[in-house]
């Protein structure tokens, strides 16, 4: 190929690239204009036939026809964000092909004639063909890129179509949305006095909201002496009245726990129950009753057992709570509007659901209060659950639009506390912690780790140590609280202000499964079923086992075993060592992401279907 080839060659293919990029730029401009006028995700089609739905909540014809507008709609989101990714895709080629063709191109025209005979005005005239050409292709350029970051992300905006907003609900957090029938008065035995049998009782929990009425302190000494429950410590150990139990921190009370059992050919199951409501919440148990709540569109539940039995005593829909949501905010299948575990003190039981409703039933099932805290804003929906110790039910709602963590008063659900704070969404949940004979609330959040007062709620210590999406809860032991997310590190730290990390690491982090100290262990295990063990003090790895299926449940400690449930439904039991010998492997025969609840001689355990209660 001669010189005169070679530049016909290069020019040709800069015309090419260029009208190339011409027309993926003009498609790209298009496409977004085309969906500035035709939203798919803004459907009046679809939100017409919701409206509809509120009113008919049991036409299955129009859910199925809301279902195919919303496939549709998806598909052609998908599609134009499919184009979008394309045609940059394209641009960069495209624009990388012109501006070496161009380059050879003025190259080989430079070399095509001796120097004399190069005019003054062929010069001026290639000077002017050359900006043109980058005129013409910065302008392309920035027309395509222009049209790429004003590309919309509608996903996010459909994720939050099914949200009902309601005018400065958010900003009413401190009111009392409504009190049921019967809640007018603190409960009986709210107020905290000295057990007889001498039980040393957390400090502080003997506090009452400021704003309770002297009439409703009278109303507390007209109640019989026979109904008053005294809060102390000792119960909670004896009952699993929280997610992960005792304080949240993952260490069960229990003795002679079960090492083996079969759910499909019903070896060692007492009885196992099929739940109404699907949910990812923990079974919580007090006294002979085990509690589990559900959900889905239509409605939420509470559902309480005869825990030795499997006899349904009650099952409750939550209502009648002003401000909840018309129509449910969408969630994701893996979370689902009943992810959060309830909590019980022996007067009542506590749920929250991704609606944002907060409610307590008093162990016969009957509703005390109930209150709506604004929809909380997360692609996933809300799974933090609820904490519980003396009269305070502790609520961790960090979500999207701004961090915030509340007490509520167990008799009334009026706010006691409630701080804001600098952090992103989470979906950990709060842990107890007693630092120097005061109780601390721990939580983890985008970026810190921190600690706050459980009398006031005011921050005592926080380190920055986390990012991205945080799921898994604080561990504690020897002094020292642990954290952990995917997205960040491993990192133990001392519970008090200016303290730094005493040791970190990178290797193995937790997804959703919180880890869990024990006899100066730490134990975490990942979402592609790794099991690790670390020494607590100093961070040194004793041993890392891998299975055949990730964890989202997270470990637990019993009766010197550490129990930890894999997806797949199957139960890794471990001596709660630094061997990392295996016990036992039993299967439950369904899928698996709950904390197991323990009992003296019994574990109970959610699968996806069933309750199940194992034991032998």
């Amino acid at each position: 190929m001669d010189q005169e080839q070679r530049i016909k060659l290069a020019h040709r293919v800069a015309l090419i690239s260029g009208i190339f990029c011409g027309v993926v730029a003009l498609l790209l401009i298009l496409n977004f204009w085309h969906m500035k006028q035709h939203e798919p995700l803004e459907s009046k089609t679809i939100e017409a036939l919701v409206e509809r739905l509120s009113n008919e909540p049991g036409n299955e014809e129009l859910k199925e026809e809301i279902r195919s507008f919303d496939l549709l709609a998806r598909k052609a989101y998908f599609t134009s964000r499919w184009q979008v990714k394309t045609g940059t895709w394209l641009m960069l080629i495209g624009g990388i092909v012109l501006a070496v063709s161009l380059k050879i191109y003025t190259d080989l025209r430079a070399r095509i004639e001796e120097p004399e005979k190069v005019t003054e005005e062929l010069l001026r005239a290639r000077a002017n063909s050359q900006y043109w050409l980058m005129m013409a292709g910065g302008l392309i350029l920035g027309l395509s890129l222009v049209a790429g970051f004003l590309t919309n992300d509608y996903l996010k905006e459909y994720q939050e179509m099914g949200v009902v907003e309601v005018a400065d609900q958010e900003q009413s957090d401190v009111e009392v949305i409504e009190v049921f029938p019967g809640s007018g008065s603190k409960a009986p035995g709210e107020e905290v006095e000295n057990d007889s049998t001498g039980i040393e009782e957390p400090a502080g929990t003997g506090q009452v909201a400021d704003n309770e009425t002297n009439t409703e302190s009278q109303s507390e000494q007209n109640q019989p002496a026979a109904s008053q429950v005294r809060f102390n410590r000792e119960d909670f150990k004896k009952n699993h009245a929280t997610f992960r139990g005792y304080m949240g921190q993952g260490i069960s009370y229990h003795k002679n726990i079960p090492e083996s059992w079969n759910g499909s050919t019903g070896e060692n199951i007492k009885w196992k129950v099929a739940s109404s409501k699907p949910g990812y919440s923990s079974p919580v148990i007090w006294g002979d009753k085990i509690f589990i709540s559900g959900g889905d569109a239509q409605s939420r539940v509470v559902i309480c057992y005869n825990r030795h039995t499997g006899q349904l005593i009650w099952e409750k829909e939550v209502t009648g709570i002003p401000g909840s949501p018309a129509v449910a905010p969408r969630v994701t299948e893996d979370t689902g509007l009943a992810a959060p575990t309830m909590s019980a003190d022996g007067n009542r039981v506590y749920a929250i659901f991704a609606t944002g409703d907060v409610v307590a039933f008093d162990m016969d099932g009957n509703q005390v209060w109930g209150r709506n805290l604004g929809v909380p804003r997360n692609h996933y929906g809300h799974s933090s659950s609820l904490q519980v110790w003396g009269n305070k039910v502790l609520v961790q709602y960090d979500t999207s639009s701004k961090g915030r963590m509340l007490a509520l008063n167990t008799a009334t659900g009026e706010t006691i506390w409630d701080v804001e704070r600098p952090v992103n969404i989470s979906w950990a949940s709060p842990v107890l912690i007693e630092v120097d004979g005061k109780i601390q609330v721990v939580t983890t959040s985008d970026p810190y780790v921190s600690g706050h007062d459980l009398e006031t709620g005011a921050e005592l210590w926080k380190v920055e140590a986390m990012m991205g999406e945080v799921g898994a809860s604080v561990a504690y032991g020897n002094g020292l609280v642990f954290a952990t997310n995917e997205y960040a590190r491993l990192v133990a730290v001392e519970p008090k202000a200016d303290a730094g990390f005493t040791w970190e690491n990178d290797e193995y982090l937790a997804e959703a499964s919180s880890p869990v100290a024990y006899n100066g262990l730490l134990y975490t295990a990942t979402s592609y079923g790794v099991l690790v063990c670390y020494d607590a003090l100093t961070g040194e790895k004793k041993f890392e086992k891998e299975f055949n299926d990730g964890f989202y449940s997270s470990p637990i400690v019993a009766d010197g075993k550490l129990y930890i449930l894999d997806m797949d439904g199957v139960m890794h039991i471990l001596k709660a060592d630094a061997s990392g010998t295996i016990i036992g492997e039993p299967e439950l025969g369904e899928d698996g992401f709950a904390v197991p609840a323990m009992a003296d001689g019994l574990i109970y355990i959610r699968g996806k279907e069933n309750l199940y209660c194992i034991g032998k």
